[in-house]
């Protein structure tokens, strides 16, 4: 039997008669609530993989790393070229008011001058009148090496950024969930629903939708598994019965609340002081870039609306000749007649069989 005693974010026993508080794992927006602890080497690590911490990081620190790093490099250079052009005696005030003294580099005085040089050479190999000369071969190879350096730099900085412009995270926010779930009848079985959509008309393919329901287990032997998951088979609202999507315009995902399911012996009075967390995962391929990307979001017992349907939200317009999907209205529910009572309750146990046989029977044949 389900305990929905809830995923405890501490070791602390609850006492008897407090409600316990709701513990979300996925946030709203589909960011992990997870934070790793007491990880051994946890900074070398993040470093080795340097191109998925890069990726991964906020806007501002990556746009910072590019700037270090070319002022970095425009520095490190500049004191080579400087080291170069004090130890050939170029800085010398003698040699620089000679005619007959050929530097290294010309028109360099001091250190300014050395920088200045260090950014033009990196980033082009058209001079002006700071260039090098035939008379130091120490400035020629330093020459070189900083071009290869500034190239890969380039290279290595546009492909990152590049990367967090297109990586699939962001097309996760053009995907909507509806706020809350509902529970009401359909075809006579008592269903849990959710609603999603696709807000671009580039629409995600080969859509794979998995809701987990996360809740605490005790076991026979007395052991507490938390947080323990079990998923919930849903479909779509057509006569294909699987849990891949076509998202041309929002479709509501159904649960049949059967006897397989977790959610059998829930009422409405359980679900208010019910504790767990209805997790869902919805994958699929953008179609303009063929990047897989997934979307995630949540739903708490407060956030499911026992007795409750989705009002419809697709209409055709004849005067302009195409379907229509009002947004507006993409959250909202109106109450319908719905008993109170459990699946168990309502259907009885040969009721609830039959349905429980009909079903693995589908699933067999598919």
């Amino acid at each position: 039997m389900v305990q929905y005693t809830g995923v405890s974010a501490t070791d602390e026993p609850v006492p008897s008669g407090v409600k316990q508080q709701h513990y979300r794992a996925v946030l709203k927006n589909g960011a992990c609530n997870l934070y790793p602890n007491h990880l051994f080497q946890h900074t070398w690590r993040f470093v080795q993989d340097s191109v998925t911490t890069i990726v991964d990081m906020q806007w501002r620190y990556a746009l910072f790393l590019c700037t270090f790093c070319f002022f970095s490099t425009w520095t490190a250079f500049a004191f080579l070229w400087w080291f170069i052009a004090y130890t050939h005696g170029d800085f010398e005030q003698t040699h620089q008011n000679s005619s007959d003294w050929t530097p290294c580099v010309t028109e360099l005085y001091n250190f300014t001058s050395c920088f200045l040089f260090s950014m033009e050479n990196q980033h082009t190999t058209g001079f002006g009148s700071r260039m090098p000369t035939e008379e130091c071969p120490a400035a020629i190879i330093l020459m070189c090496v900083q071009g290869i350096v500034g190239v890969v730099l380039q290279s290595i900085l546009v492909g990152l950024v590049f990367l967090k412009m297109v990586r699939p995270k962001q097309r996760t926010r053009t995907l909507e969930f509806s706020h809350n779930a509902v529970i009401c009848r359909r075809e006579g079985k008592l269903c849990f629903m959710f609603r999603v959509g696709d807000l671009r008309r580039s629409h995600i393919i080969e859509a794979k939708m998995r809701v987990l329901f996360v809740h605490t287990w005790t076991t026979r032997e007395g052991e507490v598994m938390s947080p323990y998951r079990t998923e919930l088979k849903v479909e779509d609202t057509s006569d294909v019965k699987s849990n891949f999507f076509c998202l041309l315009w929002p479709e509501t995902v159904v649960h049949c609340i059967d006897r397989a399911s977790p959610l059998h012996e829930l009422s409405a009075d359980d679900l208010q002081d019910a504790n767990f967390e209805i997790i869902v995962i919805m994958e699929g391929t953008i179609e303009s870039t063929d990047q897989r990307v997934q979307a995630r979001t949540s739903y708490l017992p407060a956030e499911i609306l026992w007795g409750h349907r989705f009002e419809p939200v697709v209409s055709y317009d004849k005067s302009q000749g195409r379907y229509e999907v009002d947004y507006s209205r993409f959250h909202c529910t109106q109450p319908v007649e719905t008993p109170r009572s459990s699946a168990r309750d309502q259907y009885g146990d040969n009721r609830e069989e039959e349905c429980y046989k009909q079903r693995r029977h589908v699933e067999n044949v598919t």
